[in-house]
């Protein structure tokens, strides 16, 4: 038993080294406090507590600071015991121990665990970054490796959800923590190796009820269905765990095509479909995941896909085509691709009276941004204007403005046509009037009419979009 035990060690030594040179970060820098911590994710159940105990051994061997956190998600009434195990357990370690409290919504739309899962994670990256630690450890095993594979099969998974867990990654917005990596140092060892292990050191844990839950589809996969693979095909875990890697790596390949395709079509100033035109639609979709992923965004299903293609792909070339997927707005413009995040309901707002009495800017929530008023050459006379009810309000059709003395009166229409403000921006952008009279239109100018040389008491109007 003491060789198992030595070799789990040694086991788990390699691969969180080899996880520590992938992120590039040095075992111990003394100028670089966030260098020479790592944390473990600790619930007190088997798996993250034989985790604890593995990496006190290997950060107490190379001077690592360790660090053990614990989320009370408050469903079980056994959950409050369970904070005092964790912290009695830590302490006994040596670990530094914090907690968070999280609130789980029973109606959320995605299920309970779905819930428990975005606040546990929610919970792990605000504490890394209050103790400035950038490398957090999970106890994901082979077992659930093998789980997540199973799952993603029945829920029908591309290839990115057979890639299953990776031993390491980033995931900003799951952790609200640019700068935190998260480890899977386990994920290589058998949930019976870890209970073995835990047995020959006497390590203490709890047992979550929860955990024995058929309601949940992971705990039926691992009570039901895991025993009966097991005995049909002995070490199924670990095959399972090699047919995950063998789709991290088509994934991995998939993404390198994707980055191609991006830097081919344009990406940064939206996707060209013209050169798009000559793709699969299978490479099509490809690069659509790919760039719906750079903003962030959940994935659409196959079929959701399939419908965006068709009406980004299927119009004449001078149709002005929106599609929405999860608050993001995706344009056809001028045979191009774009994507607007934060869609805001500023263009259902009411005009808004109000008058200028000499700020630098006026923010108006209401409509998502902010006015600012600056001196300028040519420009609307200061005392006049403050003497003037103006209302800020969108657009109502049939709009005109004169730009400057020797330019024609034109429509709003073509203004936005000449300066090519995409039809998607112009419903947010604002106007502002004295009475009836239109003095400024956002993205396009001061009515020239109202404007004059006046020195020091020229004013000029420019409008700002708050961030999304």
């Amino acid at each position: 038993m003491r060789n198992d035990t030595a070799s789990l060690q040694q086991q788990f030594d390699r691969s969180l080294e080899s996880i520590l040179a992938s992120q590039a970060a040095p075992a111990a820098d003394p100028a670089n406090p966030a260098s020479s911590s790592i944390a473990v994710a600790y619930s007190g159940g088997l798996d993250s507590s034989v985790l604890l105990h593995l990496s006190q051994q290997f950060c107490a061997a190379r001077h690592l600071k360790l660090f053990a956190f614990h989320v009370h998600h408050g469903i079980s009434p056994n959950a409050d015991g369970w904070l005092q195990h964790c912290e009695a357990q830590a302490a006994e370690s040596g670990a530094i121990f914090d907690a968070r409290k999280v609130s789980i919504d029973p109606h959320a739309k995605d299920g309970i665990e779905a819930s428990a899962r975005t606040e546990r994670y929610r919970a792990l990256g605000a504490m890394c970054a209050a103790h400035q630690v950038h490398l957090v450890l999970t106890a994901h095993h082979q077992d659930d490796q093998a789980e997540t594979l199973l799952l993603q099969l029945l829920r029908g998974s591309g290839v990115a959800g057979l890639s299953g867990m990776d031993h390491c990654n980033r995931a900003p917005a799951l952790l609200g923590n640019e700068a935190l990596a998260i480890a899977r140092p386990l994920l290589g060892v058998t949930r019976r190796a870890l209970l073995e292990y835990s047995t020959s050191q006497a390590i203490r844990f709890v047992e979550d009820e929860s955990n024995e839950d058929h309601k949940y589809a992971r705990n039926a996969l691992r009570l039901q269905v895991m025993p009966i693979l097991a005995e049909i095909s002995p070490g199924f875990t670990e095959r399972l765990a090699r047919s995950a890697q063998h789709a991290q790596s088509a994934h991995r390949m998939l993404q390198e095509l994707a980055q191609q395709d991006c830097r081919q079509c344009g990406f940064g100033d939206g996707l060209d479909i013209s050169k798009m035109q000559g793709f699969s639609d299978d490479r099509i979709d490809n690069l659509l995941r790919f760039w719906l992923s750079t903003l962030g965004v959940r994935m659409p299903t196959t079929a959701r896909l399939a419908e965006m293609r068709k009406q980004l792909f299927s119009a004449r070339a001078d149709a002005m085509v929106t599609v929405t997927h999860d608050g993001v707005g995706i344009h056809r413009y001028e045979n191009r691709i774009y994507a607007e995040r934060g869609i805001t309901d500023a263009q259902y707002a009411a005009p808004q009276s109000f008058q200028w009495t000499g700020e630098e800017v006026i923010h108006f929530p209401r409509f998502r941004g902010s006015l600012y008023f600056e001196p300028a050459e040519f420009g609307l006379d200061s005392p006049w204007l403050k003497q003037q009810n103006l209302t800020l309000r969108l657009r109502e059709g049939g709009e005109r403005i004169k730009l400057a003395p020797n330019r024609p009166t034109r429509d709003i229409k073509s203004h936005y046509q000449t300066l090519r403000i995409p039809f998607w921006q112009r419903q947010h952008l604002p106007f502002v009037a004295a009475g009836r009279e239109l003095l400024f239109a956002a993205g396009v100018g001061l009515d020239a009419k109202f404007c004059a040389e006046s020195g020091n008491d020229a004013i000029g109007l420019r409008w700002e979009a708050d961030a999304a």
